[in-house]
């Protein structure tokens, strides 16, 4: 039973009611049986990528550190909402208490904000490498390795914070079941029955420059990029310096290419069919997607997994 607690005029819910992605009966167990398989390679191939990096000393490179944050954020991504919507479906429960929903959202707008500012970095660590070979290492010099990182992950907090303080002063009256498989920003804004206007114009303020920002670092450093590699004389050179963002760029265009088909173009006539289409790709398909991209488009990358998978076999041999 949901309950109500009354502080003076305002009613803060004590719990909400996650739909999930299906009200049908029959539907659960498939999904059951799909997210946890894509919640288990997730975890796995992120885990084997920061593992990878961590012990290969040869992997210790800008790239890598930025890659190993990337992997981490990506796996942190799918751990804030797939495995409660797993216990919601197996223990056949829906509600989530409002702190729970709260720290949820804070999360999940952390992970996605950092992943969108990672991309951004990591393009600049391309632009110096091919742009700049000689001098690589002096400009990516430890310390600015550091701020690049650190930066990423003070302002996507700083984001999330932001929205969860905003959100702590809305009323939700008696509303509270939430059409959707976690506390998402966009739907929890819906059910509230007070004034939402400087939420939503927060929204779409720090939405659009945590966009645009990234998005025109990347741009500048493919133009850059293509600029430098149709200056070299070989075929071969181009396709050296080409091959070594390729992975970077795939990521690139699956993760803008995701928001522009979901949020510029969305199929559907619903925003709430939109709002979950955007959440599983963005907390569960693409940190799928991602150790696949750069594990299979990079060389490093297969020969480290390649030697420590074979590792891991040699290991129960040894007396």
């Amino acid at each position: 039973m949901n309950r109500n607690m009354h502080q003076g005029n305002q009613t803060t819910m004590s719990e909400f009611i996650l739909l999930g992605l299906s009200n049908k009966a029959e539907q659960q167990h498939l999904l059951f049986v799909l997210f946890l398989g894509m919640y288990l390679v997730t975890v796995l191939g992120n885990g084997l990528i920061i593992l990878a990096i961590g012990l290969d000393s040869y992997l210790h490179t800008p790239m890598y550190l930025f890659l190993v944050n990337l992997s981490f954020a990506d796996l942190s991504s799918t751990s804030t909402s797939v495995p409660k919507m797993l216990m919601n479906i197996q223990t056949k429960s829906q509600s989530i208490s409002y702190e729970s929903c709260l720290t949820q959202m804070y999360f999940s707008i952390v992970f996605v904000v950092i992943d969108n500012f990672l991309l951004g970095v990591m393009a600049y660590d391309r632009f110096v490498a091919i742009c700049h070979p000689l001098t690589y290492m002096a400009i990516m010099r430890p310390r600015l390795c550091v701020l690049l990182t650190a930066i990423p992950w003070f302002l996507s907090n700083t984001v999330a914070l932001t929205h969860t303080l905003l959100l702590t002063r809305l009323v939700f009256c008696d509303r509270n079941t939430l059409p959707h498989f976690f506390c998402d920003l966009a739907p929890l804004l819906k059910l509230s029955c007070t004034d939402v206007t400087i939420n939503e114009l927060v929204l779409l303020i720090v939405g659009s420059s945590v966009i645009s920002f990234p998005f025109a670092l990347i741009l500048y450093s493919y133009v850059c990029i293509i600029k430098a590699v149709l200056r070299i004389s070989s075929v071969e050179g181009k396709w050296k310096a080409f091959s070594t963002c390729s992975s970077h760029l795939t990521v690139v265009l699956l993760f803008y290419g995701t928001i522009a088909g979901v949020y510029f173009f969305p199929s559907s006539t619903h925003p709430e069919d939109t709002d979950k289409i955007g959440a599983v790709l963005f907390t569960v398909v693409i940190p799928m997607m991602n150790p696949f991209i750069y594990s299979l488009r990079n060389k490093d990358m297969k020969g480290t997994l390649r030697k420590l998978i074979n590792k891991k076999r040699l290991l129960p041999l040894i007396p």
